[in-house]
C-alpha cells in the first residue's frame, strides 16, 4: 500500500497542532452556524405542517447528494486543492442560506424552499467532509488521529448542546431569517480562518492527465476496487447501510416525537437535542483520552451496543417519560463517538492520502445509501404504526449487528487482513 511522501508527514512536523487548530476552531464556528439553521428549519416545518411525510422528506433531500454524488466527489477532492474545495464549499452554503434569509425577510418561504436549501447545503457538506478528512491526515501525525477523531466527535456533540437550545431561544426574540443569518455570518468567519492555513497537497503521478468524465469515473471505480479488495471493511459497510435505514429514519422523526408523544415545545425539543450533544462532548473526551480498546472494532461494537439499547429504551416510553427520554438521549450521545471515532481512524491509519477522498466518499455513499429509502418510509409508516415504531426497530438492529461484527469472522479480523494495495500511479488506464 503507499505510504505518505516524506515531505508530507506530519510526524515530521512538532508544529502540527499550529496548522491544524486555525482549521478546527473555523469549524466551530460553522458547525455552530449550521446547527442554527437545522433546528430552526426543522422546528419551522414542523409546526407549519405537522407532518412526519413532510420531515422524512427533508432528511431524504438532505442525505441524497452525499449519497448519490459522493464517489464523484470524493474523485474529484483527490484532484484538487482541498483548502480551495473546503473554502468553496462553506462559501456556496452561506450563499445558499442566504437566499432563504431572503425569501423569509419577504414573507415567500414554502416547504419546497427548504428542501432546495438543505439539498444544497448537503451538496456543500459532500465536498467538504472528504477534504477536511483527507486534509486531516496530512496534518495530524498517526499516533494522535484516533484523539482528533474524538475530539470532532466532542466538538459535534458540544454544537448539539449549544445550538438547539440557542435556536429555540433565539427563534423566540428574533424572525426566522435572523437566526439564519447568523449562519452566514459563521460560515465566513470558517472561510477566513482556512485561508490562513496551508495544506500539503498528495502528490499524485497522473496528476496532470485530463479531468474528463472517464478519469472520474476510473478513479471511483479504484475506491470501490480498493474497498472490495478490504472484505471485513465492506462486510461492516453493508452493516451500517442496513442500520443506517432502521435507524437513521427515527432521529428524523423526534420533533414529531416530542410535540405527538410527549406534548412538548421548541425547548423541549432542544433540550433533548442538548442532553445528546453532552453526551457527545462527553463520549467524544473518553475517547480523546482513552484512545480505546487496542482493536478498534471492540471500541466501535461497544458503542454501538449502547446506542441501540438507548433507542430501543426511546420507543417503550411512555408519554409521561419525558425526563427519562433526556437521559437515553445522553446514553445515546456517549455512544456516538465511541461507535464512529475508532473507525475513521482506522480508515486514516490503513488508506493511502492521496486517495483518501475516493474511499472516504465511498464509504459515505456505501454507509446511507439506503438511508432515502427508510426516510421515505419512515413518514407512511409511523402515521400507521406510531413514531415508537422506528426506534424499536432501529435500536435491535443497532445491537444484533454489534454482536455479527465481532463475532463474523470477516469482520471480526478486520484490523488484521491485508491491507489492499491501491494507488493511483499504479492506474494507467
Amino acid at each position: 500500500m503507499n505510504t505518505t511522501p516524506p515531505s508530507l508527514s506530519p510526524t515530521e512536523n512538532p508544529r502540527w497542532l499550529r496548522r491544524f487548530a486555525p482549521i478546527w476552531i473555523g469549524q466551530v464556528f460553522s458547525l455552530f452556524g449550521s446547527g442554527l439553521v437545522h433546528f430552526s428549519l426543522i422546528w419551522w416545518l414542523t409546526q407549519t405542517t405537522g407532518s412526519a411525510v413532510v420531515l422524512a422528506t427533508a432528511s431524504f433531500v438532505g442525505f441524497l447528494p452525499q449519497i448519490v454524488l459522493g464517489p464523484f466527489v470524493g474523485a474529484l477532492v483527490d484532484r484538487w486543492n482541498r483548502r480551495r474545495v473546503m473554502m468553496l464549499a462553506d462559501s456556496g452554503i452561506a450563499l445558499a442560506t442566504l437566499g432563504l434569509v431572503l425569501l423569509f425577510a419577504l414573507g415567500l418561504a414554502q416547504p419546497w424552499h427548504i428542501y432546495v436549501v438543505l439539498f444544497l447545503r448537503s451538496l456543500g457538506g459532500a465536498f467538504h467532509w472528504p477534504a477536511m478528512q483527507a486534509s486531516t491526515t496530512l496534518l495530524v501525525p498517526e499516533r494522535h488521529l484516533a484523539r482528533v477523531a474524538g475530539a470532532n466527535q466532542a466538538l459535534n456533540g458540544l454544537i448539539n448542546i449549544v445550538a438547539p437550545p440557542s435556536g429555540a431561544l433565539l427563534l423566540d426574540v428574533l424572525p426566522l431569517q435572523g437566526v439564519l443569518a447568523i449562519d452566514v455570518v459563521t460560515a465566513f468567519i470558517a472561510v477566513g480562518l482556512l485561508g490562513l492555513v496551508q495544506i500539503p497537497q498528495p502528490v499524485r503521478l497522473d496528476a496532470q492527465r485530463a479531468l474528463t468524465p472517464r478519469v472520474v469515473l476510473r478513479d471511483v471505480h479504484e475506491g470501490l476496487r480498493y474497498l472490495a479488495g478490504w472484505p471485513g471493511m465492506l462486510a461492516l459497510l453493508l452493516m451500517a447501510t442496513l442500520i443506517n435505514f432502521l435507524l437513521n429514519p427515527a432521529f428524523a422523526l423526534l420533533p414529531l416525537l416530542v410535540t405527538r408523544h410527549f406534548n412538548g415545545t421548541a425547548i423541549h425539543l432542544g433540550w433533548l437535542e442538548s442532553g445528546y450533544g453532552i453526551g457527545v462532548v462527553l463520549g467524544g473526551l473518553i475517547l480523546s483520552v482513552w484512545g480505546g480498546f487496542r482493536r478498534k472494532l471492540w471500541t466501535s461494537m461497544s458503542g454501538l451496543f449502547i446506542l441501540g439499547v438507548g433507542a430501543i429504551g426511546m420507543g417503550l416510553l411512555p408519554p409521561s417519560a419525558y425526563p427519562i427520554a433526556l437521559g437515553l438521549m445522553f446514553w445515546m450521545g456517549i455512544a456516538n463517538p465511541i461507535t464512529n471515532g475508532p473507525l475513521f481512524a482506522l480508515v486514516q491509519a490503513r488508506v493511502a492520502p492521496e486517495i483518501q477522498g475516493r474511499v472516504f466518499t465511498v464509504i459515505s455513499s456505501l454507509a446511507t445509501a439506503m438511508t432515502p429509502l427508510g426516510m421515505l418510509i419512515a413518514g407512511p409508516v409511523a402515521e400507521w404504526l406510531g413514531l415508537q415504531t422506528w426506534y424499536i426497530v432501529g435500536g435491535t438492529g443497532c445491537a444484533l449487528m454489534s454482536i455479527t461484527a465481532l463475532i463474523w469472522p470477516v469482520t471480526a479480523n478486520l484490523e488484521t487482513q491485508p491491507g489492499p494495495h491501491m494507488a493511483s500511479a499504479d492506474s494507467s488506464a
